[in-house]
């Protein structure tokens, strides 16, 4: 079992119970350390907020410790919010977002762009309905290379 699943085994019931989101788990060399990031969500106004990070960091920290998924090797923990341009990757994601403008980057051109924005108006057995400045249309979940909120500033 590798670093990340031993890690995603063992906080995933810690974070259900905190009532956080576990997104993603991540181990890799930056900056001449391993770092082992945890990517959280939640439902509340506002998102993940610093006072969130540090209260999933003191839950973890000592399960960690007693798990030493890395065999030894040591590791930087990071706590983090996925950020506001979060690729959506799971059905949740796209469950949540509907209603809201998404940027899609496709494989493979359809309807004459590999790139659409427009509101994601249903998603439904992987399969997404975007409604562009040019009409509707069907993409199925295969298809997209990366999907993410369309941020306007």
């Amino acid at each position: 079992m590798s670093v990340k699943e031993k890690v995603e085994e063992l906080i995933l019931p810690i974070l259900e119970r905190l009532g956080y989101e576990l997104v993603e788990v991540t181990y890799q060399k930056q900056h001449d350390a391993m770092q082992l990031t945890i990517y959280i969500d939640c439902d509340k106004p506002g998102g993940v907020s610093l006072d969130d990070t540090e209260i999933v960091a003191n839950a973890i920290d000592a399960p960690l410790d007693a798990l030493d998924p890395t065999g030894g090797e040591a590791f930087v923990l990071n706590v983090s919010s996925p950020g506001l341009d979060r690729p959506l990757k799971t059905e949740r994601d796209y469950l949540k977002k509907i209603g809201t403008d998404i940027e899609v980057s496709l494989y493979a051109p359809i309807a004459g762009s590999k790139k659409h924005i427009g509101k994601l108006a249903k998603y439904e057995n992987g399969i997404l309905s975007l409604e562009t400045k040019s009409g509707e249309l069907q993409i199925e979940t295969k298809s997209i290379a990366v999907a993410k909120p369309y941020i306007t500033f």
